[in-house]
């Protein structure tokens, strides 16, 4: 990339503008990119994106949109880290192919393992659980569908059920949650069975280019993580910390936003400080004794 000396300036100038809220060890994967481009902007926020510890392509989606930004504005403003939809390419709201609604604000979301899990939760108050049950089993699948589906009858609680999409029509659910590979597998006409079947469908994203591609299906929510180290599950980017999360929250805004990944009641109310209307949990609800208790204290400190 071109060294030109203001160009670097102005690389310097996106870095100590955001090294306090954005900033992330460079992941030890990731590989510097050689670009040549007559635009200083993206060349600099491309740097700056690099230098910030994003990986290469959320630093590329970063300096597209720091370009358009620039191009609206007629200005170049280091403090201002992009955070206009149409910057990012984002199509307005509403649209017309959007998957079914749901509330900007979902609350407490268990995220569990089983049907007695899930179940559990649901009666216990929580808003908004989802059932995680991995199986490559069709018959097992669909009886711990089911049987999910019967047990928070009653309980008000919206039931996601992760990845199983044509079990969870069948058996109605209120939703579907998948995850980006579970995404990319997924055929037009399945999705189109999902919404035209009027469930609502969650996908998780860990960063810029992930959420682009979220949210161009015009989903019902974006799940945003992992937000802080997690021991559940093997993440292939660092944890995004509350500042990345912050600044993700305020682009999707016109999309109810999940967080999920090592959040307990003590991260809470930073966490919430962010402008997310959920939280996703899964070891902070399971391993406490009382789980109606623990329950009341999450809902309580949500409602606070």
């Amino acid at each position: 990339m071109s060294s030109d000396p203001q160009t670097e300036a102005m690389a310097r100038a996106i870095v100590d503008a955001h090294r306090d809220a954005l900033a992330l060890p460079v992941q030890p994967h990731a590989e510097p990119m050689s670009v040549q481009t007559g635009d200083e902007v993206f060349t600099a926020a491309l740097r700056a994106a690099q230098a910030l510890g994003f990986v290469p392509d959320d630093a590329l989606c970063v300096a597209r949109a720091w370009s358009r930004q620039v191009q609206r504005t007629g200005r170049f403003d280091a403090r201002h880290w992009p955070d206009e939809p149409a910057d990012f390419g984002m199509a307005p709201h509403p649209r017309p192919d959007a998957f079914a609604a749901c509330p900007m604000a979902l609350g407490l979301y268990a995220v569990m393992p089983d049907a007695a899990w899930t179940i559990r939760m649901a009666r216990a108050g929580v808003p908004t659980v989802q059932l995680r049950f991995k199986s490559t089993d069709a018959d097992a699948v669909r009886a711990e569908v089911r049987a999910t589906v019967a047990g928070v009858q009653g309980t008000g609680a919206r039931l996601f059920i992760n990845d199983h999409w044509q079990e969870a029509i069948d058996a109605g659910a209120y939703g579907v949650h998948l995850g980006q590979e579970d995404l990319q597998a997924m055929t037009p006409a399945a999705l189109d069975a999902i919404r035209h079947a009027g469930l609502r469908l969650g996908l998780s994203t860990h960063g810029y280019a992930e959420m682009m591609i979220a949210e161009r299906h015009s989903p019902s929510y974006i799940a945003l993580g992992a937000v802080f180290p997690t021991t559940l599950k093997l993440m292939a980017t660092a944890p995004q910390g509350t500042g990345r999360l912050a600044a993700y929250s305020r682009l999707l805004r016109d999309v109810p936003r999940v967080a999920i990944g090592g959040i307990d009641l003590g991260r809470l109310s930073a966490v919430l400080a962010t402008g997310v209307g959920s939280v996703g949990v899964v070891r902070a609800l399971m391993a406490e004794s009382d789980v109606d208790a623990t329950v009341a204290t999450w809902n309580a400190a949500f409602a606070a």
